[in-house]
């Protein structure tokens, strides 16, 4: 069986406090997680445990997460030289972005396929940063891991996901996860 490594992070500063979006990995790492199916186990990293992260995505047969491809891995790359594109991805934004020709949020997928809202935000991540509540972005982050495990499980077996349309509409689309 595969090892299917579901990831994802959250940051210290805000785009705005770096200088643009152009300079995610000036964002540095605030908490990382990641679920593994080889054993089960959900994973929570600090920023000095960024190497152990980098080393545990770059050892599984798949990485999948929300927005990591433009996003997470990004980030990481203010801590390694590896090329964290190289590593067999599939971001389910990015898929479902080029089956439909516009981004969906985390919340909306999760809403309509699974019943299951997010429990807070990036923007909430940095305050709790700045707050020193790191057990509440862990929370949080595992969370959102749990959520991108559930919804990538539905559409591999499924064959389609739900998302909430601008006019607030439940509209479904097909996927080959």
């Amino acid at each position: 069986m595969p090892n299917i490594v579901y990831f994802d992070l959250e940051t210290q500063k805000s785009a705005a406090e770096v200088g643009g979006w152009d300079r995610k990995r000036d964002m540095k790492m605030s908490v990382g997680v990641t679920f593994s199916t080889g054993d089960g186990q959900y994973r929570i990293f600090s920023e000095d445990q960024v190497t152990d992260l980098v080393k545990q995505l770059t050892r599984a047969d798949l990485v999948v997460g929300f927005n990591i491809i433009n996003f997470d891995y990004e980030v990481l790359h203010g801590y390694t030289p590896l090329a964290l594109g190289d590593i067999p991805t599939l971001d389910l934004m990015a898929d479902l972005e080029q089956k439909l020709g516009h981004r969906l949020s985390l919340d909306s997928l999760a809403k309509a396929t699974l019943s299951a809202p997010k429990i807070a935000d990036g923007m909430q991540a940095l305050q709790w940063w700045k707050q020193g509540r790191i057990m509440d972005i862990a929370e949080y982050c595992c969370f959102d891991v749990k959520i991108t495990r559930e919804l990538h499980e539905y559409g591999r077996d499924h064959g389609e996901v739900f998302y909430i349309d601008r006019l607030g509409q439940k509209r479904n689309v097909k996927v080959k996860w």
